[in-house]
């Protein structure tokens, strides 16, 4: 047993003298261990002494400054992932996984799976789904979780040295893409839990991550696990990261569960909820995301079916007492503009980004020929089978959209700016400025709403501009927008497209835009209201 503390002892002492070398401490520990042995501590004691191991197995102080712009938008999975999927299938279904009665039971379930997510029915993750879900959406997820690093970014609220949790970490989709983000430099301590099938997968995957990534995985629910009694040397350092990725619409209590999950983030870090774009599930995380933060639901949130969707959330009013109230407010995107006020509407807004390739596994998927077994002649997936050809793009899911929320418990947000009453119109207040030219500012909260997925999915970083307009000059573009303090759904409405309001046309999912001049109308058809951009108005991107 080599004594733990004595390396503690003598990293500490080098860790600013020079770089560390096993090859030479292990002389200055008691029985000296085999330099290996003192090599694989350090590195079990990395993240706690802040140190990174280098190529040459030295250890050096990892730096804690804010990490540099990837650059981020992946137009392809890297491949290294897509043969860690691929060997799950031939190791589970053969060579020729993609064809035959096992290629049929793939679509069949990734068909359940899209099919339970819209009409909210519990999944249950066995190994087929769990390799279904890994084809299907293992390439968008990485992807997407990148660009809502990028909002971080912003503010320098990554650190190269990091503490993540990772909540329904599933096959491993964003863990890959937090990896891939982050810097060569960079010190991660990344923990995901995850109670399903999938951990197998989620544990190869992992296995690819380098050196100074390191990663722990617990096989448990979010329900079950406990947050603050990771071992450290602490045992209850805070996270700078929390991931909820696409799970928060599974649980069966998600506030409260989010709620404690919150209180494990450290003052200065930030909790992350992802969810799929569909109406449900990104209005359900809305509903989360207010409770998170304090904000009254003064009006349900109703869903199609007239179901409360804020009663799924959990208890509405928890029982608060000095020692559990948790300062929690939006850093990003659906940000509040006017202080003091919260928004009542339903929420649903995403973001929508550069397509992705399909990976290997679902153009073999989608390209084989399709065979007739019981997996397929289910009432419901017959009608969906009788439509099917091989190679029509039903199982490519190369489409980059979801629906996110940041939250930070330091108040910072990503663009500190706040509206101005003198000057610019409240949304909670809009039915006393209908027929009327106004001024207001509002976050950007859709892509283009007339444009289908394929269309207009080159949308720039934002800061980086944008050579040309991709929308249509036959359409009028529509774009969800919000300050904060609506009560109900506001669109603006570009009927004119020149210099002066191609901003709003070119803008990123997120930025804050000045509008001016612009025509206030009521939308019967959307119970919404429209905002007119039209040659006497002017727009400007604020942040």
């Amino acid at each position: 047993m080599i004594d733990r503390e004595a390396v503690r002892t003598n990293a500490k002492y080098l860790r600013n003298v020079r770089p560390i070398d096993p090859n030479e401490i292990y002389e200055y520990i008691e029985d000296q261990p085999h330099p290996a042995v003192v090599r694989e501590t350090l590195r079990q004691e990395a993240f706690e002494l802040g140190l990174r191991e280098r190529a040459d197995g030295t250890f050096v102080p990892a730096s804690t400054d804010p990490i540099p712009d990837p650059m981020w938008q992946p137009d392809m999975l890297p491949r290294r992932y897509n043969e860690v999927i691929a060997d799950h299938l031939v190791e589970r279904f053969g060579p020729e996984w993609y064809r035959g009665d096992s290629g049929a039971m793939l679509r069949s379930t990734i068909r359940r799976l899209k099919r339970d997510y819209y009409q909210q029915n519990p999944v249950e993750y066995d190994q087929t789904v769990a390799l279904g879900y890994a084809i299907y959406h293992f390439s968008d997820y990485y992807a997407a979780i990148g660009y809502v690093l990028d909002d971080l970014l912003e503010q320098g609220c990554l650190s190269q040295t990091l503490r993540i949790l990772d909540v329904g970490a599933g096959v491993g989709g964003p863990a890959a893409g937090i990896h891939d983000y982050l810097p060569e430099s960079s010190l991660v301590e990344y923990h995901g839990v995850e109670p399903s099938a999938g951990v197998d997968l989620l544990t190869d995957i992992l296995a690819e991550t380098r050196r100074n990534f390191r990663t722990t995985i617990h096989h448990e629910s979010a329900e079950s696990f406990d947050p603050t009694c990771i071992g450290s040397a602490d045992n209850e350092r805070p996270f700078d990261v929390i991931l909820f990725g696409n799970v928060l619409s599974e649980l069966d209590e998600p506030y409260i569960v989010a709620r404690r999950y919150l209180s494990a983030v450290a003052t200065d870090g930030s909790f992350i909820g992802l969810a799929p774009a569909d109406k449900h599930t990104s209005i359900h995380l809305r509903a989360i995301e207010r409770m998170l933060t304090g904000d009254p639901l003064t009006e349900p949130i109703l869903e199609d079916e007239g179901q409360i969707l804020s009663e799924r959330a959990g208890d509405l009013t928890p029982a608060a007492t000095p020692d559990d109230e948790i300062d929690a407010t939006i850093y990003a995107p659906t940000l509040r503009l006017w202080s003091g006020k919260t928004p009542s509407d339903r929420g649903w807004s995403f973001d929508r980004r550069s397509r992705v390739t399909a990976p290997p596994t679902q153009q073999q998927l989608d390209d084989a020929p399709r065979v007739m077994n019981k997996s397929e002649t289910t009432a419901a997936g017959q009608m969906d089978r009788d439509s099917e050809t091989a190679g029509d793009g039903r199982f490519r899911n190369e489409t980059v959209q979801f629906s996110y929320t940041i939250i930070r418990r330091d108040g910072t947000a990503r663009a500190p700016v706040s509206a101005n009453p003198r000057r610019h119109a409240a949304m909670e207040t809009m039915e006393t400025h209908v027929t009327n030219r106004i001024d207001l500012i509002a976050v950007k909260l859709s892509h283009d709403l007339t444009t289908s997925p394929t269309e207009n999915s080159n949308q720039y970083r934002r800061g980086h501009g944008s050579s040309n307009l991709q929308t249509s000059y036959d359409t009028n573009p529509v774009f969800k927008i919000g300050d904060g303090s609506q009560t109900t759904d506001h669109y603006a409405v570009v009927t004119v497209k020149d210099t002066l309001t191609e901003p709003l046309l070119t803008a990123e999912y997120g930025a804050i835009l000045a509008f001016e001049n612009v025509l206030c109308l009521w939308n019967d058809d959307e119970d919404a209201y429209n905002l007119v951009v039209d040659d006497e108005s002017v727009i400007d991107i604020i942040a």
